[in-house]
């Protein structure tokens, strides 16, 4: 474990921000944040973000919990994504809160989906809740944009659920809908209302919601990288 140090500011290109990715790979999370100085919680039931934010400690990220990517000066965004042992994804990514109102012009080109996602520097984490926290290993980076093919899946998906959005139907939105890119509630609580459209055109209170990738995007995506045999 010798030399191995957080980065102090955001990496000043791609490569190096890769360069210290891999670096990361093979630690377990307990050994990153002893390093770091972070106490390890017991489970993730009330620090869900954890493991982003030990990672993006590790890689000098800059953004917080501003809108623009964790790496904005190199126009990256960081994803951890836990993975079971056949390296397959456990859970749908979190992309970005999606706007419930003033919709009017917005595209695809100019979406903040779109922007989130141009670039995304991907680390897989064990993430079986049969290992413990502290001995949950990295695994290695992928630094990723989505090709023609995967483009077109999420702006389909993206124009779909913006039209619902849009036309005051976001109450009939469910996680079915989207076949790669799904929109869910995504609040702290029941209480954590905010503004959207009627079906009539009236504003309502309503969840805050996130887009979020599906499994059925994202296996695929790290089974080509990584050369995992599918099922």
């Amino acid at each position: 474990m010798s030399g191995l140090r957080p980065l102090l500011s955001p990496p000043e290109s791609e490569a190096l921000l890769l360069a210290q990715a891999q670096r990361l790979s093979g630690y377990t999370l307990g050994e990153l944040a002893a390093l770091a100085g972070i106490v390890t919680p017991k489970d993730l039931k009330r620090d869900k973000g954890w493991i982003g934010v030990l990672l993006e400690i590790w890689l000098g990220a800059s953004a917080g919990s501003k809108p623009e990517q964790d790496f904005a000066a190199l126009g990256v965004e960081l994803k951890t994504i836990p993975v079971d042992s056949q390296g397959r994804p456990l859970e749908t990514t979190f992309v970005c809160v999606a706007p419930l109102t003033g919709n009017s012009g917005v595209t695809w080109e100019t979406s903040h989906v779109r922007h989130k996602l141009k670039r995304v520097l991907w680390i897989p984490v064990e993430g079986e809740r049969s290992i413990p926290l502290a001995e949950r290993h990295v695994g290695s980076p992928l630094l990723w944009s989505p090709n023609e093919e995967e483009e077109q899946q999420l702006r389909l998906d993206w124009e779909e659920l913006m039209d619902m959005i849009v036309l005051g139907q976001v109450e009939r939105i469910t996680a079915r809908h989207g076949e790669f890119l799904q929109l869910r509630p995504k609040a702290a609580n029941a209480k954590a209302l905010t503004e959207a459209i009627g079906a009539q055109g009236q504003g309502i209170l309503t969840l805050p919601r996130g887009f979020y990738l599906k499994k059925s995007f994202t296996r695929p995506l790290l089974e080509r990288h990584f050369l995992i045999q599918g099922d």
